[in-house]
């Protein structure tokens, strides 16, 4: 089923909604239920670095990126990383903190300088990345005390993705924590990143999601090794048989949300594929705009809002920054309207 919204218009009738009132997911067999009384909890895992774009440094890395934007709409988030103990991990603990953002399970390491990625800007804005490696976040091991504290909360949503599986280290953690910490969504972007990554990693994350997200060219990327497995001599027509074949195969992920650059993004949830549209922006960099787009998406479909109007509460959000250079600029006063027209008040919240 194929429906199309466009963002011009702020009251969409969702038939399909991401309740609350569920048992949180846990591998390790305990449950609980929950209903939001208090700020959202996020848990964001893998790398934070710096992206040097023009000569600039920016905070960055998709989890840190995610957790900025979740702090910014009035989410409490957490991330699960690490740095050096050098001047650019200082001061990155520095700027998380005073976005909003939980760094007690980000890590110091005495021997690995912090990250750094070199950022060159193509047409429209496009970014190609040279990431170097044998950096801090390459060598995420919390101590079994973090491990305790981690397992030991609630969380509403646990972020993860490709990037940081690169290592056998940061493999392990990542899987002691799947099946460990007790959150009631498991969201994985699969965010690909040429070089590094692997068909087993992915596999092993799509095991464990509850919500995935990807771009076009990754559903391009996963539905060719997706249909191999099915049948090599049947690939997918379209998305929404993609969608419905994934589902199908991992019956754990309830939604799965799929980026199109400035033609918006499509989202299926229970069986209905919908696609949103993106009001069309003069694009200074697409950095972080993906992390924004997932931020407004799990912000709003975790207050309550329904799959299709989240979708398109994501979109604002990531046209935005890809409005503006770097990933995590300021809220405009317009941008702030416009989602409070669509139902999410910020005027409560830190710029």
């Amino acid at each position: 089923m194929l429906r199309s919204f466009k963002l011009s218009d702020p009251v969409i009738n969702s038939e399909t909604t991401v309740s609350h009132d569920i048992a949180y997911n846990t591998r390790a067999g305990k449950s609980s239920h929950f209903r939001h009384i208090k700020p959202i909890k996020a848990l964001t895992f893998g790398e934070a670095l710096f992206d040097i774009i023009k000569d600039s440094a920016h905070l960055g890395g998709a989890p840190l990126n995610l957790a900025a934007h979740l702090a910014k709409l009035g989410a409490k988030p957490a991330v699960i990383t690490a740095v050096g103990k050098d001047k650019l991990g200082e001061i990155l603990l520095a700027r998380a903190r005073a976005m909003g953002i939980d760094t007690s399970y980000i890590l110091i390491d005495e021997k690995k300088p912090t990250g750094t990625v070199t950022v060159e800007l193509q047409a429209e804005g496009i970014p190609v990345f040279t990431i170097n490696e044998g950096v801090a976040w390459d060598a995420i091991t919390p101590d079994e005390e973090k491990f305790r504290a981690l397992s030991g909360e609630e969380w509403d949503v646990f972020c993860f993705g490709t990037l940081a599986q690169r290592t056998e280290e940061n493999r392990k953690t990542l899987e002691r924590l799947l099946s460990e910490i007790r959150s009631k969504h498991f969201f994985y972007d699969i965010n690909l990143r040429t070089g590094f990554y692997k068909k087993e990693w992915i596999l092993f994350s799509l095991e464990h999601t509850t919500i995935l997200k990807m771009n076009e060219e990754e559903a391009d990327w996963l539905s060719n090794l997706i249909s191999d497995i099915a049948d090599p001599c049947k690939p997918f027509c379209s998305y929404e048989v993609f969608c419905r074949f994934l589902t199908g195969k991992y019956p754990g992920i309830s939604v799965i949300c799929i980026t199109k650059g400035p033609r918006g993004a499509a989202v299926y949830h229970k069986g209905v594929y919908e696609e949103v549209e993106a009001t069309p922006v003069r694009v200074a960099d697409t950095v972080g705009a993906g992390d924004a787009f997932s931020a407004g998406f799990l912000y709003a479909c975790l207050s309550g809002q329904g799959v299709s109007k989240a979708a398109s509460i994501a979109s604002i959000l990531g046209t935005y920054v890809a409005s503006k250079p770097g990933s995590v600029p300021e809220y405009s006063e317009e941008l702030r309207e416009k989602l409070k027209a669509w139902g999410l008040d910020l005027s409560s919240v830190r710029n």
